[in-house]
């Protein structure tokens, strides 16, 4: 019989990079505080065309990243954060 593990490589391609478990650094640093006055907080969470990046970007939990929601859309309503991004003006 012949080993079948080099067949099966073939079949797999290896994954290119590895993606580490991430932390909600909210969870963690319990002093950052989310509010929708921080305007330099906030551009973290937010991708270039100005869309709220999801929770498997930032590591976020899901009770931060819905206060995150929150205070993105806050921000963007008194015009503290852009709706669109800056190519798109």
């Amino acid at each position: 019989m012949t080993d079948q593990t080099n067949d099966n490589d073939s079949r797999y391609p290896s994954r290119r990079y590895f993606t580490r478990p991430r932390v909600c650094q909210f969870c963690t640093d319990q002093s950052i505080r989310i509010d929708y006055k921080q305007a330099e907080l906030l551009r973290r969470f937010i991708t270039e065309d100005g869309k709220i990046r999801p929770r498997r970007q930032t590591g976020t939990c899901a009770k931060h990243q819905r206060e995150l929601a929150r205070a993105i859309k806050r921000a963007r309503h008194i015009a503290l954060l852009p709706f669109t991004g800056e190519s798109l003006r």
